[in-house]
């Protein structure tokens, strides 16, 4: 099978072949269909963060494929079911965050693409438990996006407590503020979407936002106060200034939820401020295997759109720079089916 993998931290990735994994106990192996492109994908590989995974390694958590092999004791899977594989590639299922259903806080999960190989090559391993039936209808195409990017703001919308009416502000359309924006709309919620380029802004607007702020000509804050101030930000900018500007345009009792992780990020936040006004600055991050259950839900009752580009696995490190340069409009995601 071929594979792409990091061999050192800031070096292009490497297309190598690698012998077919056999699964262990617990785990299934997965010939896989569609792999999607997150910037986590790009840290990954760049050693960004305070925790870095262990070179060599295969990144990669929007996979989906099809069941090809089971390990021993599997039973709530079969050969031939497609699935998908998001970053949470397995958690105790003991702890206080397991048992309260906030596995995602789980102090001893293994993270797809970074603490085990992941989904940008052909096949792959995983724990049978942590993988996500994708229903009937939805593609993996559209399936594998969804895996992180849907299922990533879908929670920070439940985190952020979203009700209809409020005015929910989206730092950041691409990836995976593409999906933010409808699953705010489906909340019922009023939409402003914040960005710095023409085409993610036109893009928003195709998607039902109510306002679009571009924050290369508007003070961000001063927009959205003159709209009556957010009710809820949703920071998905890779940007410690679009944390800051959008926290700006908070409305009294409001609330950033953070979800970008820009390197070595760094956010002031204004203590008088955010007293005086009551504002919440939280931490969301992806979701469970229930949330990633219900994205797929919405999706195959048609209820959003993913927008992606396809590409072959050997433009890994083309796709990587072009994500950089912001010359992707939403996402890219890797046709593991299309041939070499």
């Amino acid at each position: 099978m071929r594979a792409a993998v990091v061999r050192a931290f800031g070096q292009p990735l490497v297309i190598e072949e690698r012998p077919d994994p056999r699964p262990g106990p617990g785990q299934v192996r997965i010939r896989l269909e569609a792999s999607g492109l997150c910037h986590t994908d790009i840290h990954a590989a760049q050693g960004d963060w305070p925790v870095r995974p262990v070179p060599p390694f295969v990144p990669g958590h929007e996979c989906v494929g099809i069941v090809e092999e089971l390990g021993a004791g599997v039973t709530r899977t079969a050969p031939g079911r497609r699935v998908a594989v998001p970053w949470l590639g397995w958690a105790c299922g003991r702890c206080e965050h397991c048992l309260s259903g906030w596995e995602t806080l789980c102090e001893q999960q293994i993270n797809t693409g970074y603490g085990c190989d992941g989904g940008h090559a052909e096949k792959m391993l995983a724990h049978a438990d942590f993988v996500q039936p994708v229903p009937d209808g939805v593609s993996a195409l559209d399936a594998a996006p969804l895996t992180c990017a849907g299922v990533t703001t879908y929670k920070a919308l439940k985190v952020a407590g979203v009700r209809p009416s409020q005015l929910v502000a989206v730092s950041g359309i691409g990836g995976l503020g593409h999906l933010a924006v409808q699953y705010a709309k489906i909340a019922g919620a009023r939409v402003a979407a914040v960005d710095i380029t023409d085409d993610k802004l036109e893009l928003a607007s195709e998607l039902g936002a109510d306002l679009v702020i571009d924050a290369r000509t508007q003070d961000v804050g001063e927009t959205l106060k003159r709209h009556g101030g957010a009710h809820a930000a949703i920071a998905l900018a890779v940007n410690d200034a679009a944390f800051e500007a959008v926290n700006a345009g908070l409305r009294r009792g409001g609330r950033l939820v953070m979800v970008a992780l820009p390197a070595h990020g760094t956010v002031r936040i204004p203590v008088f401020d955010t007293v005086l006004n009551g504002t919440s600055v939280i931490g969301s991050i992806v979701g469970t295997r229930q949330d990633l259950a219900e994205v797929f839900q919405l999706h195959a009752e048609g209820r959003t759109r993913v927008i992606y580009e396809t590409r072959r696995l050997s433009t890994v490190n083309e796709s990587i720079d072009d994500v950089l340069s912001g010359r992707v409009k939403a996402r890219v995601v890797f046709d593991l089916g299309a041939g070499r």
